[in-house]
């Protein structure tokens, strides 16, 4: 069996599905995309084509290591999310191929369901209030919301009671039996974050995402020994690389690795298994297409350490069969490779030509930027 063709769909909102077809006429599907650069990601896989045009789709990590180490340099989000949907394609071709899903060839199953959580939003308590009184009634056990807020290096204590605000109005909501995580978005300041942090104990948070920006993980440390509340972060790291020295300086209690951007299935397995060996939780970030989805719930069920799936939709308009969610579970897949199947004829109306881009937020007060 040969790779003979691949292809890159851009689809509205923001997804990018990439298609690989064989020469045997199996076809298998991933998620190659940077938000706000997918035309980017669409090049790169075009200069990966010529080094797998006419080999074997299933030697994965073969060509996992000829992609990644033959391009000299190595990392990034472009070349990283590039590789990631390829590498999502090979694994649906190699499940296919054998008639099971992607799970049982990663080692089988460790759960029968996949707890999934849903972000909440609202720019105000009473907002945010009732989307999450409205999660909660369909079942879900866990909710994650932002900081919807510019921040400056350091903030007034009004900014620092709004916050608490909304924060509060959302655990009011959903009580104590439902897992709450706050995601910082890298806005905050380090200074700014373990302030905000102390504040929010009161509210046992399951977690703080990306209390400050990922480049200097010392930082990221520092904030993590401030706070009884667990650190996660890793949407923003690429390969197993970079969350080494997260991991081995303890700046994170859980990694939440994104499958179109770390570098695919079978890289986030290595960086679940790294984080294992330091007791820490494996939660995948995922704000993108189904395929992400379908990918990571394959992942997610061989995991030991997994805590909880990210979500933005389900597949509906994507998907012939959408996930369903029930309780808050998603059950196991049980055809073969990612287990899902693309409708073809449905995404062809989502095809366009633009492409999205992340915001651009500034500093009401003096035009400065702010991070997004």
């Amino acid at each position: 069996m040969k790779i003979a063709k691949i292809e890159v769909f851009h689809l509205r909102p923001r997804f990018s599905f990439l298609k690989m077809t064989t020469d045997e006429g199996l076809v298998g599907w991933g998620e190659a995309v940077v938000e706000g650069r997918s035309r980017t990601v669409e090049m790169a896989v075009k200069e990966l084509e010529p080094h797998l045009i006419g080999q074997d789709p299933r030697r994965i990590e073969h060509l996992w290591q000829a992609m990644y180490r033959g391009t000299f340099y190595r990392g990034g989000p472009i070349l990283c999310s590039a590789i990631s949907g390829i590498e999502q394609a090979l694994w649906d071709i190699l499940g296919k191929s054998l008639g099971v899903p992607v799970y049982q060839l990663l080692g089988g199953a460790v759960r029968e369901r996949i707890r999934m959580y849903k972000g909440v939003g609202g720019d105000y308590a009473e907002q945010a209030y009732e989307n999450a009184k409205r999660w909660k009634e369909q079942g879900f056990t866990m909710m994650k919301t932002g900081i919807e807020a510019m921040a400056h290096v350091m903030e007034t204590p009004a900014w620092i009671a709004k916050q608490v605000e909304r924060i509060e109005a959302i655990r009011d909501a959903i009580g104590p039996d439902c897992d709450l995580g706050v995601d910082f978005h890298g806005r905050i300041s380090p200074a700014l974050a373990i302030r905000l942090a102390k504040e929010l104990e009161r509210f046992q948070l399951i977690f703080i995402e990306e209390p400050c920006l990922p480049e200097n993980v010392d930082t990221l440390s520092t904030i993590a020994r401030s706070t009884t509340t667990p650190i996660a972060t890793g949407e923003r790291l690429f390969t197993k690389w970079a969350f080494r020295e997260v991991l081995e300086k303890q700046a994170a209690a859980i990694v939440q690795p994104d499958l179109a951007h770390c570098g695919g299935i079978l890289e986030g397995k290595k960086i679940a298994a790294m984080a294992e060996t330091y007791y820490a939780g494996f939660a995948p970030h995922n704000p993108l297409g189904p395929i992400n989805l379908a990918a990571s719930i394959q992942l997610s069920a061989n995991v030991p350490n997994f805590l909880a799936q990210e979500h933005a939709v389900l597949g509906e308009g994507y998907l012939k069969q959408p996930f369903v969610v029930k309780n808050g579970y998603v059950e196991l897949p049980k055809d073969p490779g990612l287990g899902i199947e693309v409708d073809e004829d449905a995404i062809q109306e989502l095809r366009y030509e633009g492409d999205w881009d992340t915001p651009r937020w500034f500093h009401a007060d003096d035009g400065s930027v702010a991070d997004w």
